[in-house]
């Protein structure tokens, strides 16, 4: 069984060549072969460069694509997700925020059989978090409550990057949201389709806004009118 790792990248010179490393190490039971699809979506801070060596340094699982401009982190995905050549799939940000030794239990509810997609939640479990914001973190708890009041869902963790996805299913679903709104449309769209969902707690060491984190208040509004349009739209099939 053939995994595709997305990778959306924008600015991560820092952190860029550990989370590669992590990610093309990490194994997993039931998981035979494997590919990093890497979309950088017109990084300025030499990220490119970065991602153009590291290709070079691993030819055989890294599949590198580069946009003309800057669309957003929902764009580089969809592009990922069209280029990915896996049976399953699972979304990993460029920074260490996530950590890849969280792959085998996010994804052994797909390997098995029993799961078409797989959240990985910051809010369950007894894994390590780092202790951080607690306004961004009611944010998320309340985009997860409003997600979950419309699509019928009990998630803990609407918003989390690892999500996992049989990649059938994924390819499936037409995607329109070109930023953060990927997280809302995505989990919409899925319950729409009544796919069998899972949750698993994993580890997060979140990153302060002078660490380099990009999500802000902006796109939690945003958020709110996405779940609120999916939920009258249904676009979920092509």
């Amino acid at each position: 069984m053939k995994l595709s790792i997305l990778m959306p990248v924008y600015n991560e010179t820092e952190t860029l060549e550990e989370i590669v490393g992590k990610v093309l190490n990490q194994k997993v039971d039931g998981i035979t072969a494997m590919e990093l699809v890497m979309v950088d979506d017109f990084s300025v801070d030499g990220t490119r460069d970065v991602i153009a060596e590291l290709e070079k340094k691993y030819p055989k699982e890294i599949k590198a694509y580069f946009q003309d401009q800057n669309y957003g982190k929902g764009f580089a995905i969809t592009r990922a997700i069209n280029e990915m050549t896996g049976e399953i799939c699972i979304i990993q940000d460029a920074d260490l925020e996530y950590d890849p030794t969280d792959y085998p239990r996010i994804l052994e509810p797909i390997i098995s059989g029993r799961a078409d997609c797989v959240y990985g939640s910051r809010f369950a479990g007894s894994q390590a978090k780092r202790v951080l914001f607690y306004w961004h973190s009611l944010g998320n708890k309340f985009l997860t409550l409003l997600s979950n009041m419309f699509t019928n869902l009990n998630l803990t963790d609407m918003e989390t990057c690892y999500k996992a996805f049989r990649c059938e299913i994924i390819k499936s679903i037409p995607i329109q949201s070109k930023r953060f709104g990927f997280e809302p449309e995505i989990t919409a769209k899925i319950s729409k389709r009544r796919c069998r969902i899972y949750e698993v707690g994993i580890s997060y060491r979140g990153r302060t806004y002078d660490e380099g984190k990009k999500i802000t208040w902006v796109d939690g509004v945003k958020a709110i009118f996405t779940i609120v349009y999916f939920w009258i739209v249904d676009d979920s099939k092509k």
